[in-house]
C-alpha cells in the first residue's frame, strides 16, 4: 500500500465544504458565512451544511418540527436520564449533554431505528416500482427476521406526536408524497392483520423520504434532536442535592443469583 494519500494531505486538505479564512470571510459550501447566510436560522444553516443546498424554507421548517416532537424535559425516559445522572454529580453541561446524547442513537429507539425506517421505505418504494405489492413486502421483512421500523411503541399504543406532525407537514404543504402515504399503508396493513400501533420514526422518515434525504443526511440531521429536551434535565438534576436523582437503596435490589461467587475464577 502506498504512502502517497497520506503524503498528499501531510500539509494541506483540500475540501469543497468550506474554509475559514480568519481576519477576512467564512465559506460554507461556497456562499459566505455571515453575508449570503447570516439571516437564515439555525436548523435551517445546519440543513445547508448538510446538504450543501438550500433545502427550501418550508423543507426547514418542517424539519425543525421533528426536533420540537421530541424535546420532552422528563429526566425519567431516555436518554434524558443519563444527562441528569450526570448532572447530579455535577459534570459539565458539555459533558451531561453529549452522554444524553451519545444513547440516543441507540439499536431500539433514537436516531438508528429512525435510519432504518428511511432505508425501509426506499425499498419499499424500490419493490413498489418493479410490480410488487406493499403487504407482501412487509411480509418478506416480517420472514427475514427484520424489525419494521416505525411500528409499536414501547409502554404505549398510540403516539401524541403523530396528530402534532401531520398537522405541521400539512401547514407547510408537504403532506402529499408518496413515502408519507406508504408509510400510512404500512400503518394500516400491521394495524388490521397484526393490532400494530405506529410511532412517530415512521411519519418522521416518510416525510424525510418525501423530501429526498439519505440515511446518512438524516442520521447527521437528527443526531441533536433531542438536546432541547436534555437541557432542563441537566438544569433540574445539578441545582439539586448531588446523587438525589433516583437514588436505590440496597435493600431495593432484587438479586437472584448465586449466593456466593468464586471471584478469584
Amino acid at each position: 500500500m502506498s504512502h502517497k494519500r497520506l503524503l498528499d494531505t501531510e500539509k494541506r486538505w483540500v475540501t469543497r465544504k468550506g474554509k475559514a479564512y480568519l481576519s477576512d470571510r467564512v465559506i460554507v459550501h461556497g456562499k459566505d458565512l455571515h453575508k449570503e447566510l447570516g439571516d437564515y436560522d439555525w436548523i435551517h444553516l445546519y440543513l445547508y451544511a448538510i446538504l450543501g443546498r438550500d433545502p427550501g424554507e418550508n423543507v426547514a421548517k418542517l424539519l425543525s418540527s421533528f426536533w420540537v416532537s421530541t424535546s420532552y424535559p422528563d429526566a425519567s425516559i431516555w436518554p434524558n436520564h443519563v444527562t441528569a445522572l450526570a448532572g447530579t454529580v455535577r459534570a459539565t453541561a458539555s459533558l451531561s449533554l453529549m452522554a444524553g446524547l451519545s444513547i440516543s442513537e441507540a439499536s431500539i429507539y433514537g436516531r438508528r431505528p429512525e435510519v432504518r425506517a428511511l432505508d425501509f421505505f426506499y425499498r419499499a418504494g424500490k419493490h413498489l416500482d418493479a410490480g410488487g405489492d406493499l403487504g407482501e413486502f412487509v411480509e418478506n421483512e416480517k420472514s427475514a427476521g427484520r424489525t419494521i421500523y416505525g411500528y409499536g411503541r414501547p409502554l404505549s399504543r398510540t403516539d401524541e406526536r403523530i396528530p402534532f406532525m401531520l398537522d405541521k407537514a400539512r401547514e407547510f404543504e408537504l403532506d402529499g408524497g408518496r413515502y408519507l402515504q406508504i408509510a400510512l399503508n404500512v400503518h394500516s396493513y400491521l394495524y388490521e392483520k397484526y393490532g400494530y400501533s405506529m410511532n412517530v420514526a415512521a411519519v418522521h422518515a416518510g416525510l424525510a423520504a418525501d423530501i429526498g434525504l439519505s440515511c446518512q443526511e438524516y442520521q447527521i440531521f437528527g443526531s441533536p434532536a433531542f438536546v432541547t429536551g436534555l437541557a432542563p434535565c441537566y438544569q433540574d438534576a445539578r441545582d439539586r442535592p448531588e446523587g438525589s436523582f433516583f437514588p436505590v437503596r440496597c435493600s431495593n435490589i432484587v438479586y437472584e443469583g448465586p449466593a456466593k461467587r468464586n471471584w478469584s475464577a
